[in-house]
């Protein structure tokens, strides 16, 4: 099922500079392997070592937060991901 996927600024070197993609998925695990499979790297940048989100990371279906990749996407979603921005 397609889903449209926004691109945090700083993850954008990956996909070309592009703020939407289209990708397909169930949940989003599966959205981020589609992502991971055009865009070589990216999915690294947001999930650990033990298949877990980073910290730094805020990943939201539609307009609620997932904390896990099990989380269900449906066909129209959108897909958010936003980096956490530091410093002052």
């Amino acid at each position: 099922m397609p889903c449209t996927v926004r691109i945090a600024s700083p993850l954008r070197s990956y996909t070309a500079g592009a703020a939407t993609l289209e990708v397909r998925g169930n949940t989003l695990a599966e959205v981020l392997s589609s992502l991971e499979h055009s865009c070589p790297g990216i999915r690294f940048r947001m999930i650990d070592e033990q298949n877990r989100i980073r910290p730094h990371m805020r990943l939201f279906v539609n307009s609620s937060e997932a904390r896990e990749l099990t989380a269900q996407v449906a066909e129209g979603d959108t897909v958010h991901l936003i980096c956490a921005l530091s410093g002052g």
